[in-house]
């Protein structure tokens, strides 16, 4: 199994590292492009360099890789739920030993920090030991009917189901998708972001490691089900082609989630809670809270200490311990980040602090993709800042008087895929939460989300859930078996 690149990030810093082994993995095995044809840069963000190059599949490649995802299948469906997860649970204790090489790779190729990236191993090999735990537990009903007769349901696996990556948690994606799939009995195609292809491999060559059947998650695109996570116009696209087909689809699309800070807060945490909400990742997160409602009689104390927060955030190489900010995912990303700014300034938004580019003192960062994290004040409901996902470091703050008036504004917006309330009047904390239209609401905190929880969005952020119990729902399906006990009464 090829594990040079993963076995060299001990001794790599950034700026340091090349990957030279194939990106693509079906069979038990990495798989080379039969073809060098239309290659594309991978980068990494921290230095502007080539980290490697990333070859797409053709259609031949695609369906292996797919007839070797539905042998595996045929045998891992089979095996008891408690066999699937003793494999499930090997694979978690694999990632926790490897989990500070994942980390510094999955930091090479993403621009996140080191300290955001162990977190993200973390919660992946916590998702697979959650859902081993569900993998014996999936079972069905018994019905009495009359005359002795009887029903029973069986909880059974879709098949082949593809899951389509992005870029800002390339490896917790993979495997929040593939953990309850392959509990369920399912195998998985995955398609990592061509920007961060290549950490999404090494889960594969941990399932293998850990004894699952060789093609059972296969890296790239008979399939019966599509999960994605992206952009509204991509899921849109993702939803057409697989309506064509009849397949299942779970969508995890963007948003532009409110944030609402009443003047009865405690006001530290609303202020850490707000930069929680929108600065991790480099503000490439889709339920960061971006549209941050403050009442008006705690707004100049809120900006003052949010931007003193802001100003002090260490933004470097993601590698050190120290940086709480890292680059982002590109450059036409970053130029594009900074063009929200530059629009809501020309809208009538003031810039508090941040909003340019940002180069570090260290020589070997200077072609990274930094900008100084960015609060704007002075804004309005109607601007393209407070409308449209950024997804970049940048804070929209807006005045609010009562909670009637803010209830609709937050909900004045397409995407519904969080929120959050800062209040001590715990009747209005929940008031609020039932009140916003969105899969998600945090009370007195923000961009908290463990496995336990179901996440997933309404309006245009999306349907289906990820994470949680309820996800086996969505990679399973209900068989109903009637069992005649007499004879049979018929009408001719």
């Amino acid at each position: 199994m090829a594990q040079s690149t993963l076995n060299s990030m001990p001794g790599a810093s950034t700026g340091t590292v090349v990957v030279t082994e194939p990106l693509n993995f079906w069979g038990g095995k990495r798989v080379k492009p039969r073809e060098e044809k239309n290659a594309e840069p991978v980068f990494e963000p921290a230095t502007g360099r080539v980290l490697c190059q990333m070859v797409p599949c053709g259609a031949e490649e695609v369906d292996e890789a797919i007839q070797s995802a539905y042998a595996a299948y045929q045998k891992w469906s089979k095996m008891a739920g408690m066999e699937r997860a003793r494999v499930m649970l090997e694979a978690a204790r694999i990632m926790r030993e490897r989990r500070e090489k994942i980390a510094k790779l999955e930091v090479i190729n993403n621009g996140k920090t080191i300290t955001e990236a162990l977190g993200n191993i973390d919660f992946s090999w916590k998702s697979i030991e959650y859902y081993a735990g569900l993998a014996g537990t999936l079972a069905g009903q018994h019905i009495q009917l009359p005359g002795g007769t009887f029903a029973y349901s069986r909880r059974e696996p879709l098949g082949v189901c593809v899951g389509i990556g992005a870029w800002n948690f390339p490896f917790l994606l993979a495997t929040l998708k593939s953990a309850p799939a392959l509990a369920c009995g399912n195998a998985m195609v995955f398609k990592p972001s061509p920007m961060a292809p290549v950490t999404a491999v090494i889960l594969a060559e941990i399932y293998k490691e850990a004894g699952v059947p060789d093609g059972l998650l296969c890296h790239h695109p008979k399939v019966a089900k599509v999960s994605f996570t992206g952009s509204v116009p991509t899921g849109k696209k993702v939803m057409e082609m697989s309506a064509k087909s009849v397949k299942q689809v779970t969508l995890e699309l963007g948003g532009k989630s409110p944030l609402i800070i009443f003047k009865d807060c405690e006001l530290e945490n609303a202020v850490k809670g707000a930069l929680m909400a929108n600065f991790l990742t480099q503000g490439e997160v889709c339920c960061n809270g971006t549209r941050v409602f403050v009442q008006r009689e705690i707004m100049p104390q809120f900006l003052e200490e949010v931007v003193k927060r802001t100003k002090a955030i260490p933004v470097g190489d993601p590698l050190l311990e120290s940086t709480r900010m890292g680059a982002l995912i590109s450059k036409p990303h970053l130029e594009k980040v900074l063009g929200f700014v530059s629009q809501a300034k020309k809208e009538g938004a003031r810039v508090l602090c941040g909003g340019d580019p940002f180069v570090p003192s260290d020589p070997k960062l200077k072609g990274g993709y930094f900008m100084s994290p960015c609060v704007l004040d002075n804004c309005r409901d109607d601007m393209t800042c407070v409308k449209e996902e950024i997804f970049g470091p940048v804070m929209s703050v807006l005045p609010f008087d009562t909670e009637e008036e803010v209830i609709k504004r937050a909900n004045n917006t397409t995407f519904g895929l969080a929120s959050g309330v800062f209040t001590r009047d715990i009747s209005r904390a929940h008031r609020v939460a039932a009140s916003m239209e969105a899969g998600t609401c945090f009370i007195n905190n923000y961009n908290i989300n463990p496995i336990e929880l179901p996440f997933g969005g309404y309006k245009m952020s999306g349907f289906g859930r990820e994470n949680g119990q309820v996800t086996i729902e969505y990679y399973s399906q209900l068989k109903t078996v009637v069992v005649e006990m007499g004879d049979v009464e018929s009408l001719f």
